[in-house]
């Protein structure tokens, strides 16, 4: 079987402000697919894949992930804990991140580690940036080869070297040096860099304290570099340096390294021990995280001369690197939508996203797709039931679990089979789910939409927002608010809660028509609340000859009057109130 870390991670999600079909069908939808795709594994591992649907095999190597576009509300949470089922993961944004980009795992450095060895590793991994981090992979600074070409064409002060303080262990590596007297773990921090090839006579006119002393084989030079309080003695072309030179080199607290190289070469290469810390960028460093979207980091990388960016981790360790060109081999993000289809209700950025699949109940909205997919569309009461159908189509099991989110969807969806949505197979599908959970529909749906009501705790916003969609019709955009009761009481008690909610938004949202739909489920029927310009007129359009006269609720100068309306037989908005709106709009 292949490891879940290895497969391909797909969301299904249903819409913003999700109900319980919702979360319900993308949880048991992500549980079948999962399914599935174990059944497909078994059977390419058996060797017995050439004899199955190519379809089936498809699913193999993937990992589904049942998802929710936003908070789940009193009546869901009620049901995820009857079924022992975890909050979904929250998908606010489908667009890529820079974590499904291809991330150059390029190494970091120390900020001790020489030009020239840095410049041998880029050369070495074909890179031109490398990232310096200190021993908790934090990131100190970036250095690129265009920093160590300029080092090595502008740092020619003789002084440069001990600025910098620049490690004997680096000059070491550097020259190919043996160290014969001293201690490698010493910092070159005093002096100039001399080369010693006048007489010893003039040598003592121009060597300072600490000064680092390149020279040959030549005994006096070297003494003479020594008595004059020289630092360091180079020794070029490996010549052997007798034992008088190093007891006085000893008592003088001078260095003595012994070089293969000869003068010339030393002389110019000495700069290239500086360590890259002297010469690394560490202000505005453009830094990324794994979790940034890409939309939001591209115009940063486009406007940027810098050719590499590093990447960081949510503990702002360093990952690895990414360029402009990385945005093309991005790889999208693939999802199943469920329960919607409308451009308006999908997460956040979907246009980045490949969607594979997308199974509804709802009319045929704004959502556009690149390519073919499968889409599923059903005129009954619930995604759940047409999930339901998929399990018997596929012939896998409903566990218990499973079984009652489905249920529990059907309950919600269809107000326990009393909204004129709900068909006979939705009837049927709810009876058998019963038989495996072993719940009564009608005694188990009154107690969710009990739970559900209890919006004692819940602020005016969380309650108009638990079951809120937005369409759009041409190029009129409004917004519609379900809450539904067994109590008609109580639905008084919200809307007089949430009103000064209401009337705070639609002085916001200025031009927008919102409608707060008050279902009693007891009496089949609604009570419609309209805010916003033109909302009253509508409703009194769409809904002429089913209500009475609009009652006004609040009329004020500075914004248009708030009305309310009975609508006796009026429970969908699916079916019954989102087509009398597009009527009237039409």
């Amino acid at each position: 079987m292949i490891e879940k870390e290895t497969k391909t991670r797909i969301y299904v999600v249903g819409h913003k402000n999700p109900d319980t079909d919702s979360i319900c069908s993308a949880l048991s939808y992500a549980y079948l697919k999962n399914q599935l795709a174990e059944r497909a594994e078994h059977l390419i591992a058996s060797s017995q894949g050439d004899a199955v649907d190519p379809a089936l095999l498809q699913e193999a190597g993937k990992y589904f992930v049942g998802a929710r576009a936003g908070q789940v509300n009193a009546e869901t949470m009620f049901v995820l804990n009857r079924f022992h089922q975890r909050i979904p993961h929250y998908l606010n944004n489908i667009g890529t991140r820079v974590s499904d980009m291809e991330i150059h795992e390029v190494p970091g450095i120390d900020r001790n580690m020489s030009l020239k060895k840095a410049w041998e590793l880029m050369a070495s991994l074909n890179v031109v940036t490398l990232p310096v981090i200190d021993s908790d992979d934090q990131l100190e600074g970036m250095i690129t080869i265009n920093d160590i070409a300029l080092s090595y064409m502008q740092g020619q002060d003789s002084k440069m070297l001990a600025k910098v303080r620049t490690s004997y262990r680096n000059i070491l590596e550097t020259l190919d040096a043996e160290m014969v007297v001293g201690d490698p773990e010493a910092v070159f921090e005093e002096g100039e860099v001399e080369i010693a090839t006048a007489a010893p006579e003039v040598m003592e006119e121009y060597i300072q304290q600490g000064d680092m002393v390149i020279t040959g084989n030549r005994y006096e030079s070297q003494l003479s570099a020594i008595e004059c309080g020289a630092g360091c003695v180079v020794v070029c072309l490996g010549a052997k340096v007798s034992k008088t030179i190093r007891k006085l080199a000893e008592e003088n607290h001078c260095k003595v390294l012994v070089t293969p190289y000869d003068t010339y070469r030393v002389a110019r290469q000495v700069s290239q021990a500086m360590p890259v810390s002297a010469f690394m960028k560490t202000d505005g460093l453009k830094l990324f995280h794994l979790t940034d979207y890409t939309d939001d980091i591209k115009d940063t990388m486009m406007s940027s001369r810098t050719r590499d960016f590093a990447v960081l981790d949510k503990d702002d360790k360093y990952v690895g690197l990414i360029s402009r060109r990385n945005f093309l081999g991005i790889k999208k993000r693939e999802i199943i939508l469920v329960d919607h289809n409308e451009r308006s209700q999908a997460v956040d950025n979907i246009e980045s996203a490949v969607i594979l699949e997308i199974i509804d109940h709802h009319r045929i909205g704004s959502l556009e797709t690149m390519e073919p997919v499968y889409f599923r569309n059903e005129p009954i009461g619930c995604t759940a039931s047409i999930v339901y159908k998929i399990f018997r189509e596929k012939n896998v099991e409903i566990i218990p679990d499973i079984a009652g989110l489905l249920l529990s969807a059907i309950l919600s969806d269809t107000l326990i089979f009393r909204s004129p949505t709900c068909t006979d197979f939705d009837r049927q599908a709810a009876e058998a789910l019963a038989k495996i959970t072993g719940l009564d529909p009608e005694t188990y749906g009154a107690q969710m939409f009990e739970a559900g009501s209890d919006l004692k705790t819940k602020t005016p916003e969380e309650i108009f927002f638990q079951d809120y969609k937005r369409f759009e019709f041409g190029e009129t955009t409004f917004s519609v608010s379900q809450i539904s009761s067994m109590s008609y009481d109580e639905l008084r008690k919200i809307e007089k809660k949430v009103m000064p909610f209401l009337e705070r938004r639609t002085k916001e949202q200025a031009g927008e028509k919102f409608f707060l739909v008050l279902t009693n489920i007891l009496g089949s029927s609604s009570r419609l609340v309209c805010f916003g310009p033109g909302a009253g007129n509508l409703a009194e359009e769409a809904f002429k000859g089913i209500a009475a006269k609009q009652e006004v609720l609040k009329k004020d100068e500075e914004m248009p009057p708030i009305t309310a309306m009975e609508l006796p037989g009026m429970v969908s908005r699916k079916k019954q109130l989102i087509p009398r709106f597009m009527e009237a709009l039409n």
